[in-house]
């Protein structure tokens, strides 16, 4: 009888975290604990633009690299860092939160930065694109920017919590997105509850 030795094929997801200056930072480290603490084994990069570090700063007293999950964060004006290449390979990219003007040049196709390069290239090639898009109230431009992007390929998914769970805290409702974000990337989460009542194991 011959040994044979199997390889574990199974490749590591890579996921790209883009954080601009809307407000909305209240719902990084729940989404990022909780890719963080699930069983998918992921990878995940981070590019933060100057606004985005000011406003993490004033909304959570928190630096980039003082985020969970996070294995590499790359400066926001190097365009020769992977994601500006599809074939860097990422499985997936979330803007969180995202600014209309990170929204206005994603659908323009304009790419003024590292994150909206990235974007670019997830669309191109064929790869999820999520905006946490984050303004109120929205004129037609937004509107339509938010269209052309949909059109385009990326999913517009702004940062509206649930309550119908009841949430208690900000936390607990920030909670609430992050579970229906990880549902959006096919991320499993344990205890995630759902409409009903019933909690994934």
């Amino acid at each position: 009888m011959t040994n044979t030795t199997v390889k574990n094929t199974t490749k590591k997801k890579k996921l790209l975290i883009g954080i601009t200056g809307a407000s909305g930072m209240l719902f990084l480290p729940p989404f990022l604990e909780m890719i963080d603490n699930c069983s998918a084994d992921i990878a995940v990069h981070g590019i933060c633009s100057e606004s985005g570090v000011q406003v993490l700063q004033h909304e959570l007293q928190l630096e980039p690299h003082e985020l969970p999950a996070v294995a590499k964060w790359f400066d926001i004006d190097d365009f020769s860092a992977p994601p500006s290449s599809g074939s860097s390979g990422y499985n997936a990219m979330v803007i969180l939160p995202c600014t209309m003007g990170s929204l206005a040049a994603i659908a323009g196709g304009h790419s003024f930065n590292l994150i909206h390069r990235a974007a670019d290239v997830m669309l191109k090639e064929r790869k999820q694109l999520i905006l946490a898009v984050r303004e109120t109230p929205l004129n037609r431009n937004h509107l339509s920017n938010m269209l052309q992007a949909h059109d385009a390929g990326a999913m517009i998914f702004p940062p509206m919590p649930g309550f119908y769970l009841r949430p208690k805290t900000l936390e607990e409702a920030a909670q609430t997105y992050c579970w229906r974000l990880a549902d959006a990337l096919g991320i499993e989460v344990k205890k995630r509850k759902r409409w009903g009542g019933e909690t994934d194991v």
